[in-house]
């Protein structure tokens, strides 16, 4: 990291972030920005017209917007931001590499943001970070210690009129609640006083690959959170100098929840959790649905105590958790009883997770998935179809379009309909329609008073309103 500038050189240079609508960059350049520095950048979706909404809010906040022309590079004195993955030919690129700017990766940025802070709290792990640190970051505001939250998702609870897309919020300078990455292995980069371990399991790398990144995590982080019911992750304690953990149905868990103390409906829950170190209970009442924002709301709670916050402060402020965007979002449900639900789920534990929550009620499950990318459909089509035949019953249905391409030498040899054959030979009910609109229409035409239908995918800010279009249709 030596050869990058220190955080009081980073705040006096202008920043320049490619793609700065992306889920990982837009909190980024808004944290920047409250922190008092100069923010410009572009972005391939507001060129080609998608989300103008998002990008007219950017403009209204005072980000400088270009065309991704390379004609935003203008000094040798700018940072270009721009993640691992832009290739070199990008405008952008072939001008600061012209001009002699630095380049710094999303990760990278960030790392020194939260590794100068007075206390970094991270949350890693395959599935529910964005959760975690949305749940996280808001008991840490509820409780006036004024957190800096980095996170991958609109936080319903900081959205306003000025601000509708609130996935970062700029506090002092002490808690920085942040998700880290494992899938460029960009966690390595970062020092926590609170590291959270919510889940191992298959997604971007190998088994092998996770375990040592995760476990190297604990070991570098002042105190480690870990989930004592996911198998793999409680596997790494012995990496950890300090452990808090925490379960749902392990009975040695830290911070747990009292038998039989659920009561699971279709858009809330209640709990009582128990916190072993002095055997106090807690009423819990979670706005949210599934027994796996339960364990995120377990998490939040350990990572808070771990950060000095009390059991009984971290459980009454999720009271008033509202949620993410795109996190098992109900847009709504038409005058016949169709609920249309948004969610981002794209790998098989996030999948199987809303599935597993929308099977606990009655109705068909009319399911629609969008790939993020070919590359995911190689690295774990089977998983996915695995996950979508075991979740779903004989009356429900996948949905598949074909992935999402923004152009570029991607191998595109496994798509979609391969898929949707490896869920058919599995025994569920699947379909393949290229386009997402025509998706639109089968769903409509088969939608019937009851059914819930879940718009899936990630990497595509367009699922929102194509979850919105189907409901005003029904």
């Amino acid at each position: 990291m030596s050869e990058f500038p220190t955080y009081e050189e980073l705040l006096a240079r202008p920043f320049f972030f490619c793609g700065i609508g992306g889920s990982g960059m837009l909190p980024l350049a808004q944290i920047l920005k409250g922190r008092g520095a100069t923010i410009a950048g572009s972005d391939r979706s507001n060129d080609q017209g998608r989300t103008p909404e998002k990008f007219a809010a950017l403009e209204k906040q005072g980000f400088a917007l270009h065309p991704q022309d390379g004609s935003g590079m203008v000094s040798a004195d700018q940072i270009l931001v721009a993640s691992a993955a832009v290739e070199d030919t990008v405008p952008e690129v072939v001008r600061a590499n012209e001009l002699g700017c630095l380049r710094m990766s999303r990760a990278e940025l960030l790392s020194i943001l939260f590794n100068t802070s007075g206390a970094g709290i991270a949350i890693g792990g395959t599935s529910g970070k964005s959760t975690v640190t949305g749940m996280l970051g808001w008991i840490m505001h509820a409780t006036k210690n004024d957190p800096t939250i980095m996170n991958g998702a609109v936080m319903k609870n900081f959205v306003t009129e000025d601000r509708p897309f609130a996935s970062a919020i700029v506090g002092g300078l002490g808690a920085f609640v942040s998700e880290v990455d494992e899938s460029d292995g960009s966690i390595a980069l970062y020092r926590p006083a609170v590291g959270v371990l919510l889940n191992v399991s298959l997604d971007h790398k190998s088994m092998e690959e996770l375990r040592l990144l995760f476990g190297d995590f604990l070991a570098r982080s002042g105190v480690a959170v870990i989930n004592a019911d996911d198998a793999e992750a409680l596997a790494l304690l012995p990496r950890a100098k300090e452990a808090i953990t925490f379960g749902i149905d392990q009975e040695k868990a830290q911070i747990g929840i009292v038998s039989g103390g659920i009561a699971d409906g279709p858009i809330r829950q209640a709990a009582t959790v128990i916190d072993r170190h002095d055997g106090s209970e807690h009423p819990l009442v979670l706005n949210l649905p599934g027994r796996h924002n339960l364990s995120n709301a377990l998490a939040a709670i350990a990572g808070a105590v771990a950060a000095g916050v009390p059991v009984g402060k971290a459980v009454a402020a999720l009271a008033s958790f509202s949620g993410l965007a795109r996190r098992f979002d109900i847009i709504g449900t038409s005058e016949n009883g169709i609920t249309v639900i948004d969610d981002f789920g794209h790998n098989p534990e996030k999948c199987a997770a809303t599935l597993r929550t929308l099977k606990t009620h009655e109705g068909r499950v009319i399911a629609f998935f969008q790939p993020h990318g070919y590359g995911p459909l190689r690295q774990m089509g089977h998983e996915l179809a695995e996950t979508f035949a075991r979740e779903l019953g004989p009356d429900d249905i996948t949905i598949m379009c074909d992935p999402v391409y923004f152009g570029g030498t991607v191998d595109r040899s496994v798509g979609s309909e391969r898929i949707v054959e490896l869920i058919e030979e599995a025994g569920g009910l699947a379909d393949h329609i290229s386009t997402r609109e025509d998706c639109g229409k089968l769903i409509q035409s088969m939608a019937k008073p009851g059914d819930r239908i879940v718009i899936m995918g990630a990497r595509d800010d367009t699922l929102t309103q194509f979850a919105n279009t189907l409901l005003a249709k029904l």
